[in-house]
């Protein structure tokens, strides 16, 4: 069909419009709101102890979930192309969900599963291997979004690629793996290619959760280094309070020889500093309070 070239004009401006509106004005608005502070104030803002651990953690995670989706997604997309059986559609299906499905479905969904008080919280109360807000939660939620990608941009390739060559090839005389690494690997590669590149991708673009992560995994920790020094102040002050105590009991008997006497105003002495020492006992309530509604914060904002 001949389109007219007023038609052939306006969709192609319509096109180059709809890519400016949606894509080109908000990437030129980030860009100019990150450098509008200066430049140093960018590569101050990038080399924060923050952002600098964020980053290595989010290499980390690209470096465990990229090899994780190449090893199984290419068996699965074989499987898939290669095969007929019960349940394949049930099994396409399950792949395309992390597609449709919020991230904040899939924090909660790990929570439940992997948290203290979930299904499989025994690993974390009985083992004492952490699974969420750490570095295994993190690589599983990963995982879950990422993995589509390998299988959905190779089954395609394989399906165009046919059966043709790899039956010609065990017909005289070559092994599976000596098929694959000859045969279907070199055709699937640039389908494996784009998969691992959008894989990075996606696992890259969580660097902003992780970085929030990184910082409420601070919070927790000093939250509870807090509230250890609240429970030993506590015990401490409950000890200094039954001295406080006892040397009254003594102090109004007439009849307390001179060592007792001159050992209460020892005692009397150290408890007047342990009151200025427990004077800081307030602030350190407070501190607590201020880190209690941070943590809260994170917890409540950091789903994956």
């Amino acid at each position: 069909m001949m389109l007219s070239p007023l038609v052939r004009y306006l969709t192609r401006y319509v096109a180059l419009a709809y890519v400016l509106v949606l894509v080109i004005v908000p990437v030129g608005l980030i860009l100019w709101r990150t450098f509008a502070p200066g430049v140093g104030a960018f590569f101050s803002s990038i080399t924060t102890p923050a952002a600098v651990s964020a980053l290595q953690l989010s290499l980390l995670v690209v470096a465990i979930v990229v090899p994780l989706n190449v090893v199984f997604g290419v068996p699965t997309a074989l499987v898939l192309a290669r095969n007929k059986f019960r349940g394949k559609s049930v099994l396409q299906a399950v792949i395309d969900l992390p597609f449709a499905v919020s991230p904040v479905v899939v924090g909660v969904a790990l929570i439940l599963l992997w948290g203290t008080a979930g299904a499989l919280g025994f690993v974390e109360n009985s083992l004492g291997f952490k699974i969420i807000f750490g570095l295994p939660g993190i690589v599983l939620a990963s995982i879950f979004v990422t993995v589509p990608f390998v299988i959905r941009e190779v089954e395609p390739v394989l399906h165009e690629l046919g059966t043709d060559q790899e039956e010609a090839a065990s017909t005289l005389g070559a092994q599976w793996w000596q098929t694959f690494w000859r045969i279907t690997l070199p055709s699937i590669r640039w389908g494996l290619t784009y998969g691992i590149v959008l894989t990075i991708a996606r696992t890259l673009g969580e660097f902003g959760a992780v970085a929030f992560d990184d910082q409420s995994g601070r919070v927790r920790h000093r939250l509870r280094e807090l509230r250890r020094e609240q429970r030993l102040l506590a015990a401490e002050r409950e000890a200094v309070l039954e001295m406080a105590d006892d040397l009254i009991e003594h102090g109004e008997r007439a009849d307390a020889p001179a060592d007792l006497r001159h050992r209460m105003a020892h005692e009397a002495r150290g408890i007047a500093f342990d009151q200025k020492y427990f004077g800081a006992f307030g602030g350190v309530h407070r501190t607590i309070g201020q880190f209690a509604r941070q943590a809260q914060f994170a917890r409540g904002g950091l789903a994956f």
